[in-house]
C-alpha cells in the first residue's frame, strides 16, 4: 500500500505556483492538500497524526514550524521541504530534504523552477510576481521570449493569485487557497489561465474595487525611512494590504513600508516591505516583536498588542534608517526580549 501524499503550501501565489509545478511534472492526483490564508504558516502543525507519510512542504518558514517538523520525522515521515524564508538551524534527518534559499531576490517558485531544469517556467515567472519580484521574474521569464503584453498577463496572474491569499480568516478571501489550486491545476499554460479562468475575472473585479478604496489612504508617519499607513480592520482591507503594501514599493523605491491594521480582538496586524533598492531588514525588524516573522524583503507582525505601536513605529523608522539597513542588525525594542 502506497505511503500516504501530503502537499503542504502557503496559500499565496508562490505557495501556488510552486506546487503546480511540481505536480505537472509528478502528478499526485491523491495526494491531501494542507494549506490556509497567508500568514497561517504553522501548517504542519495540522498533520499530528501523519505517520510513515511523504509530505511537500513549500513556501513556509521552516523556523515557525520546527517543532512540528521534528515530531514529524520521528515519526518515520518522509519530508521534502522548498522555500525561500528564514529558516534557522536546519534538522539533519534522513528523511528530511531541503532547497531552502533566502536570498532576497529569490522565491519557492524559482527555486523550483531550478529544480525542474526550467520545465515548467512561465509558472514560475508568475509566482515571482506575485511576491513582488519583477526583476527576477523578468529575468526567469527572458527564455520564454514573450511578447510585452503576454509578460503582463503573467504579472497580473501573479498579483491576483497573491491578492486572493490575504485576509485574517478563509472568509475573508474569495477563492479558500486549496479550492484556488485546484483551478489553476487544470491549465499548464498560465495564459490559458488568465484568458479562460472565471476564477481570475471574480479575481480582478474584487481587486480593482478594493485597491481604490486603499488608494485613498495616507501615510501616518514619513520621513527619511519610509511611509506606515493604517487601514480599517474591515475585510476588503485586509485583503488588499498585501498587493497594496507591494505597490506603495514599487512607488517609492528607495523607502521601507509598512501597513498597521486592527484585528478584530483588538491587537494589530502589520505588513512590512523593505526598501526595493535593498531588499533587507523586514524579518529582523518583524522578529523583534510577538507572532512577528517573514523574509528580509517582506514580513509581518500577525498580531501585534496594541501598545506596542508606538514602539513597533520607532523601531521601524531605526530598522530602515540608512545606517541600520545596510547592516540589518536587529534594534532593541523596550520591554520585549527580541
Amino acid at each position: 500500500m502506497a505511503a500516504p501524499m501530503y502537499d503542504v503550501f502557503n496559500g499565496d501565489a508562490d505557495g501556488i505556483c510552486a506546487l503546480h509545478q511540481l505536480r505537472l511534472s509528478d502528478p499526485c492526483p491523491d495526494s491531501h492538500l494542507v494549506t490556509g490564508v497567508k500568514r497561517d504558516i504553522r501548517l504542519l502543525a495540522r498533520l499530528k497524526d501523519c505517520r510513515q507519510c511523504r509530505i511537500t512542504v513549500l513556501d513556509i518558514s521552516l523556523d515557525r514550524n520546527r517543532t512540528d517538523l521534528i515530531a514529524l520525522l520521528k515519526r518515520n515521515n518522509r519530508i521534502v521541504y522548498i522555500d525561500h524564508h528564514f529558516s534557522g538551524e536546519i534538522p539533519p534527518h534522513p528523511n528530511l530534504e531541503t532547497h531552502i534559499d533566502p536570498e532576497p531576490q529569490t522565491c519557492t517558485s524559482l527555486i523550483v523552477n531550478q529544480m525542474l531544469e526550467g520545465r515548467y517556467r512561465s509558472w514560475a515567472v508568475v509566482g515571482a510576481f506575485g511576491d513582488n519580484l519583477d526583476e527576477a521574474a523578468l529575468k526567469a521569464a527572458d527564455p520564454l521570449h514573450l511578447a510585452g503584453k503576454d509578460l503582463d498577463r503573467l504579472r497580473e496572474t501573479g498579483i491576483l493569485l497573491n491578492y486572493n491569499g490575504y485576509g485574517a480568516a478563509l472568509d475573508d478571501l474569495f477563492f479558500p487557497p486549496d479550492k484556488l489550486y485546484q483551478e489553476v491545476r487544470s491549465y499548464s499554460d498560465p495564459l490559458d489561465f488568465h484568458r479562460n479562468s472565471p476564477a481570475l475575472r471574480i479575481l480582478q473585479k474584487g481587486y480593482q474595487e478594493d485597491l481604490a478604496r486603499a488608494e485613498s489612504a495616507r501615510p501616518v508617519q514619513e520621513n527619511a525611512s519610509g511611509r506606515i499607513f493604517l487601514l480599517p480592520g474591515e475585510p476588503w482591507a485586509r485583503r488588499v494590504a498585501g498587493v497594496f503594501a507591494n505597490r506603495l514599493a514599487r512607488e517609492k523605491k528607495h523607502l521601507a513600508h509598512a501597513l498597521i491594521m486592527p484585528n478584530q480582538d483588538g491587537s494589530l496586524r502589520i505588513s512590512v516591505r523593505a526598501p526595493l533598492h535593498h531588499r533587507a531588514g523586514a524579518d529582523t525588524l518583524c522578529r523583534q516583536f510577538p507572532t512577528g516573522g517573514g523574509r528580509a524583503a517582506a514580513a509581518g507582525i500577525n498580531q501585534l498588542p496594541p501598545g506596542m505601536q508606538k514602539q513597533f513605529m520607532t523601531a521601524f523608522t531605526q530598522q530602515f534608517s540608512t545606517k541600520c539597513s545596510l547592516c540589518s542588525v536587529p534594534i532593541r525594542v523596550p520591554g520585549h526580549p527580541g
